[in-house]
């Protein structure tokens, strides 16, 4: 399947389809069904929506349009847990549609182990700069550990982690032994996200099952969501000439491409996801990013999005912002985000002919993340 065409039943091998109409909705000024053209997804996307706007909820109906319409293989990294249950049905769901939902290949992997499906990835698997990034080491400024680093990435690269640090503890060298102290001190050989020799999700990411989601909430130590977001990501940037289409789904966007990086991990990161904003699409890397703070994304990833969806923003310095980046969306439609109603959805870009404005249609799964009620008086 090349980069540019992705129809689950194709009428021949390497059949182009012009359009995948996936039916979202209902248009807001006619009331017509609304359709985004699928196919379009094959460029960047920005969805954008504050607090209350529907933005998760509304996305989840896209991303189960884009599993039953679609061949698009969907990646999502979720830090709030809130489409693990892509592939389960609800009980009120045509029973057409679920029965296609539940033919998906769709897995999903979370910090603690649910039958079989943990998410861990490789340390030895990731390269020398992401590995350095997750040490916080400087090449310039730990110079003599980051050579050992790479001596030890010739040595034991691709093998189990936990012989490289037996050899660094066991060591005389001064050099080695910082280097084990720093991953000690660090805490990073606690992490539960390694695999230890075992299997990680980036082999899984390589089978392109119809969708992956990876539940990045629950681990012990703050940087570990990160660290296993860099290894799908790096493993995806390794294998692209292999041109095999996945929409890469980032929600709370802000969190993993930052418009301000303060760490070494965090600047691995977006610097791997402005390389795939760049240059992804010609290798069917596609990228959809997700918040509620359009000026929090790096602007070197958000002005390569072609396609817009835009929810409820009250602020109008984000509209401001969202405008200096998507300038073909007329600005009388982008005024309209702060009256927008729960679930309602401007679109803009190459997924449809014209901006239109949109009512999101019912989700056919349920969402996994909800909000904490308020409790009831206290002995009620």
């Amino acid at each position: 399947m090349s980069a540019g065409a992705f129809p689950r039943h194709p009428t021949a091998p390497g059949a182009l389809m012009p359009k995948l109409p996936l039916h979202i909705g209902h248009d807001l000024e006619t009331g017509d069904p609304f359709l985004l053209d699928g196919a379009k997804f094959n460029r960047h996307t920005f969805w954008c929506g504050q607090s209350g706007s529907g933005k998760t909820y509304a996305l989840g109906v896209i991303l189960e349009q884009l599993l039953l319409d679609t061949g698009l293989p969907l990646l999502v990294l979720d830090p709030n847990s809130d489409y693990v249950h892509l592939g389960t049905p609800r009980e009120d769901a045509a029973p057409d549609a679920a029965q296609r939902l539940t033919a998906c290949d769709v897995r999903v992997f979370g910090a603690r182990e649910k039958d079989g499906a943990a998410l861990r990835v490789r340390l030895t698997e990731l390269d020398l700069p992401a590995r350095a990034a997750v040490l916080r080491l400087d090449p310039v400024e730990d110079a003599e550990e980051y050579q050992v680093l790479r001596e030890l990435d010739a040595a034991y690269g691709g093998q189990d982690g936990a012989e490289m640090m037996r050899s660094l503890i066991s060591s005389a060298e001064p050099a080695r032994q910082r280097l084990a102290r720093r991953i000690q001190n660090l805490a990073v050989d606690d992490w539960d996200v390694w695999a230890r020799g075992g299997t990680g999700v980036e082999a899984t990411v390589m089978q392109r099952p119809d969708a992956m989601v990876l539940d990045l909430g629950g681990f012990r130590f703050a940087e570990e969501p990160a660290a296993a977001a860099l290894a799908v990501l790096d493993r995806l940037w390794q294998s692209r000439a292999e041109r095999s289409p996945v929409l890469i789904v980032i929600d709370e966007a802000h969190n993993i491409c930052p418009a301000e990086p303060t760490t070494p991990l965090q600047r691995a990161i977006v610097d791997r996801l402005i390389q795939i904003a760049a240059e992804g699409r010609k290798y069917g890397l596609w990228l959809l990013l997700s918040t509620q703070r359009p000026s929090k994304i790096h602007p070197q990833v958000l002005s390569q999005c072609d396609n817009l969806a835009l929810m409820r923003t009250n602020s109008p310095a984000d509209l401001d912002h969202i405008g200096r980046f998507f300038g073909a969306t007329p600005r009388h439609l982008l005024d309209t985000a702060p009256t927008a109603a729960q679930g309602q959805v401007l679109f803009s870009g190459g997924f449809v002919a014209e901006p239109r404005r949109a009512q999101m249609g019912v989700r056919l799964t349920p969402e996994g993340g909800s909000d904490v009620a308020v409790p009831p008086t206290r002995g009620a």
